[in-house]
């Protein structure tokens, strides 16, 4: 059986995307407007995952995984950097928002919903605490650092950081990061590869032939052309977002939570897909990756763009989402010690965001 690479539509959304995208860009939209961008962004979603597959299964893991992760996460900068210049005095909490939601999304949303659906397949979800547990422990050492220690520093008023000690975070969490890929994908790829139960690597897809270098590149270019869409659409349709969070009567805080649930999307689908396949690991891979990717790349973007921004930014958080993260961390650990998981961790993931995703709306 051959990997069918390129179809029609997986060609013809991201261009359409694309080209909603310029004609749409910085106009105020109707509301039938609003819905057919959003079918484009969601069309492009999913040609974004098909693609990022493909680049996948040519580079193998751990790579593809990080390919897909680092992609999103500089447009995801990208977007918080334009909505911080463009959003006045709303927007000074706006990274931490995005950061904390796209953390909480990851780490229990996607991670939760791909232990769920490996353990209905198999019963038991099987995966290398290793390199889990190694990715999780720098998940949180890093957001600990960058969205707690502000609400305790004394050289600035409020949850934020003094310029140097921003600075001084950023470089830490970009080091850090750059220490685990080369973890990663060099001293102890291993550890970040896929297993069976018995607990042997598994190498490359089964009864699957890889594609050609052109072929990736192509869907390379095309996974480039959807993930900027799908972030320029997200932006257009951002003021369509606030305006119905405010009418709503709901936090602005809610507008982060939003634009990481868009961003995220494509990685939550191939996370799941590749859950379906057995391929847990690939997942976990994805899902601690990209929370990795949205803090250790943001703070260092935003930390510079805080140089050209004026205003204050607030990283710290409050004492319900400082909660969250220590509980989210707490149950991660358990979870990820054993190498083996069941329904109930993935539930518990699952119910965390959940938990998170109300509290946003309800605080």
């Amino acid at each position: 059986m051959k990997l069918k690479i390129l179809s029609q539509w997986t060609v013809a959304l991201p261009v359409l995307a694309v080209a909603a995208l310029v004609l749409t860009w910085g106009r105020d939209l109707p509301p039938p407007a609003v819905v057919i961008v959003a079918v484009l962004l969601g069309g492009a979603v999913m040609a974004a995952v098909h693609h990022a597959e493909v680049v996948a299964h040519r580079v193998g893991e751990p790579y593809g995984s990080l390919i897909l992760a680092v992609a999103v996460t500089v447009i995801e900068v990208a977007l918080i950097v334009t909505l911080m210049i463009s959003g006045g005095e709303k927007s000074q909490s706006l990274a931490r928002d995005t950061v904390f939601a796209a953390v909480m999304i990851t780490v229990n949303g996607i991670l939760g919903l791909s232990l769920l659906v490996g353990a209905i397949r198999r019963r038991i979800a099987v995966f290398n605490p290793e390199g889990t547990g190694g990715a999780l422990a720098t998940v949180a050492a890093i957001a600990t650092l960058s969205l707690v220690l502000p609400t305790f520093t004394t050289s600035r008023p409020g949850p934020q950081f003094s310029p140097a000690q921003l600075g001084f975070a950023a470089v830490v969490s970009l080091g850090l990061y750059l220490l685990f890929v080369l973890v990663q994908t060099r001293r102890h790829r291993d550890y970040f590869m896929p297993i069976t139960t018995d607990g042997e690597v598994i190498e490359g897809e089964e009864h699957l032939e890889p594609p050609s270098g052109r072929t990736a590149l192509i869907s390379l270019g095309l996974l480039l052309v959807a993930l900027v869409s799908v972030v320029g659409l997200a932006k257009g349709i951002s003021p369509s977002i606030e305006s119905g969070v405010a009418s709503a009567g709901l936090p602005h805080s809610v507008v982060g939570v939003v634009i990481a649930l868009l961003v995220l999307l494509p990685e939550t689908i191939a996370a799941v897909r590749a859950a379906a396949r057995d391929r847990i690991q690939t997942s976990l891979n994805l899902a601690l990756g990209s929370a990795m990717a949205s803090i250790g790349l943001t703070i260092p973007a935003i930390a510079m763009a805080m140089i050209w921004l004026d205003g204050p930014l607030l990283l710290g958080l409050g004492g319900t989402q400082m909660v969250l993260l220590v509980l989210t961390f707490g149950v991660g650990t358990l979870t990820v010690v054993p190498g083996r998981a069941n329904i109930l961790q993935g539930g518990l993931h699952v119910g965390l965001c959940a938990v998170f995703l109300f509290l946003a709306a309800s605080p």
